[in-house]
């Protein structure tokens, strides 16, 4: 069933939030500051600039996290879930032509697409703040910062496989120590320098801005550093229902974070040189060892969660469309979200060690890093917007008085992160337009492939009517033939009818719909029609977060009486594609080659399916689009 998105709230939910919906806005205080404030160290840094930035921080928390995703976007859940696709998901029920559908589509597909590049480049950047804080300790170990790092996120990413289950217990007490720290060491300094906290006015953000122009505008591309990770609280919100993620984040995260950047802040003014690593020199100097350690531990939580992120969507993009199969293993056997995907933690680990190697530093990657969040936050809201106007009923009015300054808010962040792409920001660029390109291409290209099976093939009626009075042998056995379309005669059927004459006893016509909702209930999953004499049209449902499982869905239907299958009497029957250009081809030669290429290397449908691969019979389908 899906998740309850007002779940009741337990300690051990809320210590959970932390550790996996939190890991990664918890730990921009490491880089936030510093990088907002480097644009203006040449001459020095006033008081008041300090204090402009500290307030653009604290405002882009507060109308951002607080007011954006905490009090307004949590409200569109799909049935329990959120995330990117599940919100372009609730957006599209709402279209009424195929063309909106399509531009709903391409929102959601670039979200997910920049969501990827994000999910690269957060451990990079995350881990190597950390071990930056080796420098302020010994400014000799400089030259080990890059391979320690390298040596982090190597073990991280190969000990994937193992699942987050076994160390998950310890990600909310470690997060819930660094927050207690964060909010600890923010509050002593401050309390030498109480003046800090004149920067909760929105007065000194607007002066700064009013002042700077267009410098103002550049340093909020530094500046929405701090909110990076807020996409995590609507996407894990089926994880730990809505009310934990927003006590947690009023009572505890969002207070430690505020004390922090107003404890680096009373620093700065009290010493402006430690702009070189404010977060670091907070700490008293016997502490900053073992504050390095619990950074990188946090850091390391932060990066799993992006990374069971990437799995989540990168799943969830296979289950609606946009991706060819991958192969995906459980890591529990109780817990259905946890998940390894080979491929995909592959590519992200080379797009992390590259990151580091081009990099090198945690300030020059922050320009790559703003932009990819930006555009996940535009998106976001755009597919809100739809929502709200068109599922929940809210009036133009409405809409323009809610979301009208949040999307000039997300404009503004995005352009001015926009401006950082010589610097850098054209890494999530790269990252998102190849991933776009991959999940369009395969999109379009299976529309396409769909649509020349129903022109080609022979409707299922028809063959019906004719089977009376045709010759045709029935031999004994089960046959299950997996087709795309419910209402068209399968390929492998009339290649096995053409080569071997003959037609089992029982026959299975089974079609896979994915729906746009997480999981399926049981009495939704199957529906079964019967259409002839011991011929049966069976159709089973996945929700986008579900896995498919062909004989063990069968299995029930079989115990429940409504259809008769052994699965050792049974024979799988599939067709495999190959792809061909047509006499007018309906893609581009590029497209049609990155479709077919994509195709080839698809996980083959008996893995997928989880069909036993000596019962299987493939077929060879040729198809011109």
């Amino acid at each position: 069933m899906s998740a309850d998105p007002n779940r009741k709230l337990t300690t051990a939910g809320l210590i959970g939030v932390l550790g996996v919906v939190y890991g990664d806005i918890g730990t921009s205080p490491l880089y936030a500051l510093k990088a907002a404030l480097s644009h203006f160290t040449e001459g020095g840094i006033e008081d008041w600039e300090v204090l402009g930035i500290l307030s653009l921080i604290f405002w882009s928390l507060m109308l951002t996290v607080t007011i954006k995703y905490v009090l307004i976007v949590m409200r569109a859940d799909n049935r329990g879930e959120g995330g990117i696709m599940a919100l372009m998901a609730l957006a599209q029920r709402t279209a009424t032509r195929p063309r909106g559908r399509l531009m709903i589509a391409f929102l959601g597909i670039a979200g997910a697409a920049l969501f990827l590049g994000d999910g690269m480049i957060t451990p990079a950047i995350s881990v190597l703040a950390a071990v930056e804080g080796l420098e302020v300790i010994e400014p000799g170990l400089k030259e080990m910062v890059i391979p320690i790092s390298l040596g982090v996120l190597l073990a991280l990413f190969l000990v994937q496989w193992r699942g987050t289950g076994s160390i998950g217990a310890l990600f909310g007490p470690i997060c819930a120590v660094w927050f207690a720290v964060l909010g600890t060491l923010g509050l002593m300094e401050a309390l030498h320098y109480p003046a800090v906290f004149a920067a909760l006015s929105p007065h000194y953000a607007v002066q700064f801005c009013v002042h700077y122009h267009l410098a103002a505008f550049i340093a909020m591309g530094s500046v929405v550093l701090a909110v990076t990770g807020a996409e995590a609280l609507y996407a894990d919100m089926g994880h730990f229902g809505r009310k934990p993620i927003q006590l947690a984040w009023v009572a505890f995260v969002l207070p430690a974070l505020t004390l922090n950047y107003m404890g680096q802040g009373a620093l700065l003014l009290r010493d402006p040189s430690a702009i070189e690593n404010p977060f670091f020199l907070l700490a008293p100097e016997w502490f900053r060892f073992f504050l390095v350690i619990l950074a990188t531990m946090a850091t390391i939580i932060a990066s799993q969660a992006m990374i069971s992120g990437a799995y989540s969507i990168a799943r969830q993009c296979v289950q609606m469309g946009f991706s060819p199969r991958l192969e995906v293993r459980h890591t529990s056997a109780t817990e259905e979200g946890q998940i390894y995907m080979p491929q995909v933690n592959s590519a992200l680990l080379i797009g992390v060690i590259i990151l580091v190697l081009e990099f090198r530093d945690s300030e020059a990657l922050a320009a790559a890093y703003g932009l990819a969040v930006t555009g996940t936050f535009l998106c976001t809201t755009t597919l809100a917007l739809i929502v709200f106007h068109r599922q929940f009923g809210w009036n133009r009015a409405l809409l323009a008085l809610v979301f009208g300054p949040i999307l000039l808010l997300d404009i503004a962040y995005f352009i001015a992160t926009a401006l950082k792409i010589p610097d850098g920001g054209y890494v999530p660029i790269l990252i998102g337009a190849v991933a776009f390109t991959l999940m369009y291409v395969w999109y379009r290209g299976r529309q396409l492939l769909f649509a020349r099976i129903r022109q080609d093939g022979l409707p299922l009626a028809s063959f019906l009517a004719r089977l009376p009075q045709s010759r045709t042998t029935r031999v004994p056995g089960i046959a299950v033939f997996m087709t795309g379309q419910a209402d068209h005669l399968p390929g492998a059927l009339l290649h096995n009818l053409k080569h071997n004459k003959v037609l089992h006893e029982r026959v299975l016509f089974v079609t896979v719909l994915n729906e746009d909702i997480p999981q399926v209930a049981p009495e939704r999953r199957s529906e079964v029609t019967e259409l002839a004499d011991r011929i049966h049209r069976v159709i089973i449902r996945y929700g986008f977060q579900e896995s498919p499982d062909i004989p063990r869905d069968l299995e029930r239907l079989h115990q429940a009486q409504f259809i008769t299958y052994e699965p050792m009497q049974a024979s799988y029957f599939l067709g495999r594609e190959t792809i061909v250009s047509a006499a007018v081809p309906r893609m581009r030669g590029w497209q049609q080659w990155l479709f077919t290429v994509m195709s080839r290397n698809s996980l083959p449908a008996t893995e997928f399916f989880r069909i036993p691969p000596d019962r299987v019979v493939e077929l060879g389908v040729r198809i011109a689009i």
